[in-house]
């Protein structure tokens, strides 16, 4: 699953990982893009520390067959490094979350307020989405955040439909408290979804950005607006 941060893509995790047939993975290019890209997160150190940052081993993970049927991967597009070989991704199922990028950075600045386009990902899940479609020759499946919200049974079966695999009613709720597929950083970043147990109600139109990040939404919505177009 490609999206970029704060696209409810923790929650989408905990789904699949709630149910029996699935092993969960998150963010496996986490500790990758803070070695290679030098940018500064919280808890920067830590997460280098507990993670493996060398391209080819994660590769051959992400690659390799896991312990059950389902392998949920939970990719930020953002960790994807320019000049870095993608062809691998081509054989795996690829699905793409996606939502508006006024809801993304009016997120996003909760918890980090220094935010530039690159660190949302849109561009570089467009790059991911186009590369997969020519490979297939067809769309590979897009959800929208604010779809799922409004009706996460309807588009989960949908999106599972479109992956090959059936649709599990586990997947509407989970416990809540961490989860022992969590990465480090989940402290910062995974106290609402910690709170949760489903999937929430959407939320309500953001307020008007600041002008900065206004100048970012308008950047990113092409790239939202051309994956859009294929959402299930």
């Amino acid at each position: 699953m490609w999206s970029g941060p704060r696209n409810i893509s923790t929650a989408m995790m905990y789904s699949f990982g709630n149910r029996p047939d699935c092993v969960a993975w998150d963010e496996p290019f986490y500790a990758f893009s803070l070695v290679h890209h030098g940018n500064d997160h919280p808890m920067r150190d830590e997460i280098i520390a507990a993670d493996e940052s060398d391209w080819d081993r994660l590769v051959a993970r992400c690659t390799a067959p896991a312990a059950r049927p389902v392998f949920y991967q939970k990719h930020m597009t953002h960790h994807m490094l320019r000049g870095w070989d993608r062809s691998w991704i081509r054989g795996l199922t690829n699905a793409f979350l996606i939502r508006a990028p006024e809801r993304v950075l009016t997120s996003y600045t909760k918890k980090w307020s220094d935010v530039t386009l690159r660190d949302i990902g849109f561009v570089e899940q467009a790059e991911i989405f186009d590369m997969v479609a020519d490979h297939l020759g067809s769309a590979p499946p897009v959800v929208d955040t604010d779809d799922i919200l409004i009706n996460p049974r309807a588009t989960l079966t949908r999106l599972c439909e479109a992956c090959g695999i059936p649709f599990d009613e586990a997947m509407l709720s989970w416990p809540s408290g961490p989860k022992p597929f969590d990465g480090v950083w989940a402290p910062h970043w995974y106290n609402a979804v910690w709170a949760s147990t489903s999937f929430g109600a959407p939320p309500p139109e953001p307020p008007p950005l600041p002008a900065h990040l206004q100048k970012i939404a308008d950047e990113a919505r092409p790239y939202y607006e051309r994956l859009r177009q294929y959402k299930l």
